[in-house]
């Protein structure tokens, strides 16, 4: 909506959500040179500065580990391969509240809370009119659905784009980082992010977030730019988030118990700690000293191929149109890039150089190249896990598995090359 906005284009914003603090707070989102470079071009100078600024700490280590936290990879962020030295060449790690409160600055006359889609209306003159539970109706040129995995957009308009369960379900949670659980980890999980590899083909992930900012104003050390940019931003009023770290378990269907999609709370914490009754006890300690209004569990699906379809007034973006597992961190990334693709063809209708319809075809056909492709390499990883999973074969995958981990860890070039794999998915345009 920033970058319609600084194109001079209208555009309404209509939220479901009842307010600009409400929806999932304080998890943290991976933002990748590909997304920072979309939001780049998107967002005002001054506040893409602010998006910068209210990021928290970069990470210095990646660290691999069995459920007892036994070393298995320790690759340090200085092995990283980076595309240069500006903002948006970097990874960046945002409490998911930060960077919406980022995102909705500046747009309180375009935006319109407590707003439930609920289907769309084509007209003959080539409108497409937009109907929500409460009885209003919005009509435009152009309805853009960023409605999530469960999106009634794309139920609608492509009744036939469905999701397949991968098999997996995940729960995750946060707990606030203080002085007097700074070594619930590792040291070097607690200066990054860990990835937890156990017996069963159980994947745990935690992620330490140090924000700029605490009791709600800039901390000492930040440098005095980035604190005049935190204290002007009038995103700071709504933003709760403070440091935390931030776990997630995913685990087969077949482990998890029935009904956990339906669990809220400290049930949630409770089915977390049955699944890792073996893993090291200071990972229990994290789960159990959790926030439990903060759990939350979903089943890890991705988006099913869909054939090219015509170009129309309505189209999508995000997870409405590719959903795809958490695997390589692509998901927000990738409907950053939608954004930009998507604003760069309308300013060009704008100018006359292409009719609606062609921006919004154009659109499309690259939008379904370089999704496809994030879907595939998402899925991908998380199915390497799937032979440690099965009964009979299971303890001798773990097995060969750790041992080449291991190995690969005490030969710095070979980290280096897998630092090099991983950073290539994610600064890179794919297509």
């Amino acid at each position: 909506m920033h970058g319609l906005r600084q194109a001079g284009i209208d555009v309404t914003v209509h939220e479901r959500d009842r307010t600009r603090t409400g929806g999932l707070n304080g998890y943290r989102v991976g933002i990748s040179p590909n997304g920072a470079r979309a939001l780049r071009a998107c967002l005002p100078p001054e506040l893409f500065d602010t998006f910068i600024a209210t990021t928290a700490a970069p990470y210095r280590y990646l660290t691999m580990y069995t459920e007892r936290f036994r070393e298995l990879v320790s690759l340090p962020y200085a092995d990283f391969p980076s595309s240069g030295d500006r903002p948006e060449d970097r990874d960046h790690n945002v409490s998911r509240m930060t960077l919406r409160q980022v995102l909705l600055t500046g747009m309180d006359d375009v935006v319109v809370f407590d707003k439930t889609f609920t289907h769309y209306t084509e007209n003959a003159d080539g409108t497409v009119t937009a109907h929500f539970a409460d009885g209003d109706a919005v009509t435009a040129d152009l309805l853009v659905g960023a409605d999530g995995a469960n999106s009634r957009v794309r139920r609608q308009y492509l009744p036939h784009a469905g999701h397949t369960e991968t098999g997996l379900v995940a729960v995750g949670g946060k707990v606030a980082l203080t002085p007097e659980n700074a070594d619930l980890l590792p040291p070097e999980a607690m200066d990054g992010m860990c990835m937890i590899f156990d017996r069963r083909g159980q994947f745990g992930v935690v992620h330490s977030m140090r924000m700029p900012w605490h009791d709600g104003a800039p901390r000492d050390g930040i440098g005095a730019t980035d604190a005049a940019l935190i204290s002007a931003w009038p995103g700071l009023r709504y933003d709760n988030t403070t440091d935390y770290l931030s776990w997630g378990v995913s685990t087969s269907h077949t482990l998890a118990p029935p009904h956990v999609l339906d669990r809220e709370g400290a049930h949630l914490h409770d089915i977390a700690l049955a699944l890792t009754a073996d893993w090291d006890p200071r990972w229990r300690e994290l789960i159990a000293t959790s926030d439990p209004s903060a759990a939350l569990a979903l089943s890890i699906r991705t988006s099913d191929p869909v054939p090219p379809w015509r170009p129309s007034a309505v189209t999508m973006v995000g997870d409405a149109i590719h959903t795809m597992t958490p695997g390589r961190g692509a998901g927000a990334n990738t409907a950053l890039r939608d954004a930009r693709e998507l604003r760069d063809r309308l300013v060009r209708v704008r100018d006359g150089e292409l009719t609606l319809t062609e921006a919004v075809g154009s659109y499309e056909e690259l939008m379904r190249r370089y999704a496809t492709l994030a879907v595939q390499e998402s899925l991908e990883f998380m199915n390497d896990d799937a032979a440690s999973r099965r009964p009979v074969v299971g303890p001798l995958t773990v097995f060969t598995r750790r041992s080449a981990m291991r190995l690969l860890n005490r030969v710095p070039p070979a980290k280096r090359r897998m630092a090099r794999a991983m950073q290539k998915v994610r600064d890179s345009e794919l297509v």
